[in-house]
């Protein structure tokens, strides 16, 4: 999904591609490293539930809103602020589902979360289209996150163990997409480094 390199000519926002791969892949880790948890834990608990999700939507949230520097755009831009804003709400769905546990509670607000989150990022990229390396990838990451959202709720009265596969199947997809881009986006980064 992401392009191969910056567009030439493109608008300001154009990531300096030597440091954008670093948090896409951390993105891409903690992911991954959710929807692991999601495969391997055969009998999850509301607890364990509200923990391992939560602690998933924080660290994204937190995530996102670290990295906006490294995508090139300030974070008062319209973009940065659309960013940030994504970052907030899953950092605080994340926080709400640590806090508080329950299956609807979990169906809700992380559907809410990834929701917004998802628009948001779609969003971005249609604004970004053919003017930044990661337009394409938010495109994509927008559209996983409002799918799960809208999935998510029709699981809710089955339980822990269906409403984390929904979230680990969403951050599975998305994970790899970001690990592609990091790695891809570093690729490039090495390539024009050796190419002056």
């Amino acid at each position: 999904m992401t392009q191969p390199k910056t567009p030439a000519g493109a608008a300001s926002g154009t990531a300096p591609t030597a440091e954008l791969w670093k948090p896409v892949l951390l993105r891409s880790a903690a992911a991954l490293v959710f929807g692991a948890v999601t495969i391997f834990w055969a009998a999850p608990s509301v607890e364990v539930m509200g923990w391992s999700g939560g602690l998933y939507l924080l660290a994204t949230g937190l995530l996102l809103m670290r990295g906006i520097p490294a995508t090139g755009f300030q974070r008062d831009s319209a973009v940065g602020k659309m960013l940030s804003a994504a970052g907030s709400v899953l950092a605080g769905a994340g926080f709400a589902l640590v806090v508080l546990h329950g299956d609807l509670l979990f169906g809700v607000i992380a559907a809410l979360g990834l929701g917004v989150a998802g628009a948001l990022e779609l969003t971005c990229g249609l604004r970004s289209r053919g003017q930044h390396v990661l337009a394409r990838d938010w495109i994509a990451s927008g559209l996983i996150g409002l799918g799960t959202a809208v999935i998510l709720p029709f699981f809710i009265s089955l339980g822990a163990h269906a409403l984390l596969g929904v979230a680990g199947g969403g951050a599975i997809i998305s994970g790899v997409l970001w690990a592609l881009a990091g790695l891809t986006i570093r690729h490039d980064a090495r390539s024009e480094a050796g190419n002056p």
